[in-house]
């Protein structure tokens, strides 16, 4: 039996639901970058970065290729830095809407004073 389109999404969206899967993503949005690169911008152990890593990697977000002894990781697909684009520029609309509320309830307080 098919999962409907809107429960694959769901999981979808679940999966990047994790501060940390998606600080991963955003850095990996200017190109592969090795595991020590990752740790050191992002401020984690080890082991937890490495959890997150694997269900990028098993999801298929992003890919690993071994150099040497060390596993450089990079995103597996544009259309992942084009959603993590899309998240800020919709983030800061509604943040922008959110000041302008905070801006009229200001106005407003102080006009009844």
């Amino acid at each position: 039996m098919s999962v409907p389109l809107y429960q694959a999404k769901a999981e979808f969206f679940r999966l990047l639901g994790h501060p940390v899967r998606i600080r991963v993503l955003e850095l990996l949005r200017d190109g592969p970058l090795p595991v020590r690169d990752l740790l050191a911008e992002i401020e984690v152990e080890p082991s937890s970065l490495s959890q997150q890593l694997a269900m990028l990697r098993r999801s298929g977000i992003v890919t690993s290729q071994r150099e040497g002894s060390t596993v450089v990781y990079a995103l597996a697909s544009g259309d992942v830095a084009d959603l993590m684009q899309a998240a800020r520029r919709i983030l800061t609309e509604m943040l922008t809407g959110q000041n302008e509320l905070l801006a009229e309830l200001r106005e407003a307080e102080g006009a009844a004073r």
